[in-house]
């Protein structure tokens, strides 16, 4: 049988597809894309926004309209945060939480077996322990990731990810070691260690900081890259000793949310501007190269207006080489939904036009500061007429012509940009 899986949302759901995708491939499916003819359809949701919870909705009804007869699951965030909410989505056959993934072989084969539907989404609980996972390839991909973390206990005002995740549980780390190893042997030179709170990995007094070490023991893993981090866990002995490991790509993406200690307050952040500036001098003078990225939201319940330019002013300070922007939407269940001083739709989306001027404009010097470097990128993606595209060590793209061997690292010196990545000749 053919199975395809849809996969929305973050890195973390990216790895949990590649788990079931084996899982599948085990019991004897045939992996095939999303977009061809297949007998199942997993939707591996998100549930981030409401605009996440939309689209699963969509491309659910779509694969029911036009795959009548083949089972369609949904699983991921969406189900786990607002189960009754996915159960009234009657065009999927199979509805499971995150906190069940492992049992999709077994449900599809009762389903093939019964034809009935069947929801099998259960709340995670306080202690619950990291599910056992592991991968062994990434499909379609040149780099690899590994899941180390899940769950977060911040409970931001904005946030419903902790209902969809649960508390924080960590991968044992002689676990990420050996999956680490495995990788590498496979061919992935770069391994990207991610998680909900990917900051806040313990095991036992273990700390990121392991998690890192560990992955970056195979020969054959040329780069270890982190996923999202929160800046309150990034202590000076954690960056001091992370600066030792030189597999550790120099790219940190810290999220930020708002640079206005009255907004953070509200949002239950756990930092102060002033402290998350002090993070970022600290990272920039012992990773030499590095390069910061985060999350800035606009249009939280009670932002002034002067609340808003105080958020610009700081990420125009900080100069950070790439932000996502975004509006604040509100989620069910959160604090925030529930606040007074809603901001309207027009403003936020004004709001957030005038955030991504701002740092469009900081990325676009930042890649014009790049020409005249030679740099090593992991080539990702081989395009017609002969381009190449990657990234360097620092996560800055640079697309390259000429032959291009299909894995490992490419020296290339940097002649231009387009204003969206560098350009550049293999060496």
């Amino acid at each position: 049988m053919k199975a395809a899986i849809y996969t929305l949302g973050c890195k973390v759901n990216q790895y949990e597809s590649q788990v079931i995708a084996e899982a599948l491939q085990n019991r004897g499916y045939t992996l095939v894309e999303p977009d061809t003819s297949a007998d199942v359809y997993i939707v591996n949701s998100c549930t981030v926004t409401s605009e996440s919870d939309r689209k699963n909705r969509q491309i659910v009804r779509r694969l029911r309209r036009q795959n009548p007869e083949a089972a369609v699951l949904l699983t991921g965030c969406m189900p786990q945060a607002y189960p009754e909410q996915a159960a009234a989505l009657t065009e999927a056959d199979i509805i499971v939480g995150n906190r069940s993934n492992g049992q999709i072989p077994d449900l599809l084969e009762e389903f093939f077996r019964t034809r009935q539907r069947h929801i099998a989404t259960q709340a995670h609980q306080s202690g619950d322990d990291f599910a056992p996972c592991a991968i062994h390839s990434f499909y379609g991909r040149t780099r690899a990731e590994i899941k180390i973390e899940d769950g977060c206990n911040r409970f931001c005002t904005y946030c419903a990810i902790p209902y969809a995740r649960g508390r924080v549980r960590s991968k044992k780390t002689e676990d990420i070691r050996t999956e680490a190893a495995a990788l590498g042997e496979a061919g992935y030179s770069e391994i990207v260690l991610v998680g909900i709170n990917l900051s806040a990995y313990a095991d036992g007094e273990r700390n990121i900081c392991d998690a890192v070490e560990a992955a970056c023991e195979s020969d054959k893993v040329l780069r270890v890259r982190l996923g999202s981090l929160e800046p309150d866990h990034l202590t000076d002995a954690v960056v001091e000793r992370l600066s030792a490991c030189k597999k550790l790509c120099p790219q940190f993406h810290i999220s930020l949310q708002s640079g206005c200690d009255r907004t953070l307050g509200r949002m239950n952040r756990h930092y102060t501007a002033a402290e998350y500036k002090t993070l970022c001098g600290k990272l920039r003078s012992v990773f030499p190269d590095a390069t910061l990225t985060t999350d800035v939201m606009v249009g939280f319940p009670g932002e002034t207006k002067e609340d808003f330019e105080e958020s610009v002013r700081f990420v125009q300070e900080i100069g950070f080489e790439k932000v996502h922007v975004f509006p604040y939407s509100p989620r069910s269940g959160t604090r925030a939904a529930d606040m007074p001083d809603q901001i309207p739709k027009s403003v936020k989306e004004e709001r957030a036009a005038v955030m991504l001027a701002e740092t469009d404009n900081i990325r676009r010097q930042f890649l014009q500061a790049q020409i005249g470097r030679t740099v090593q990128i992991l080539v990702e993606e081989h395009r017609e007429n002969g381009w190449h595209e990657g990234y360097t060590a620092n996560y800055t793209p640079v697309r390259v012509q000429g032959n291009c061997p299909e894995s490992g690292l490419v020296t290339v010196r940097i002649t231009g940009t387009d204003g969206d990545k560098c350009i550049g000749i293999i060496q």
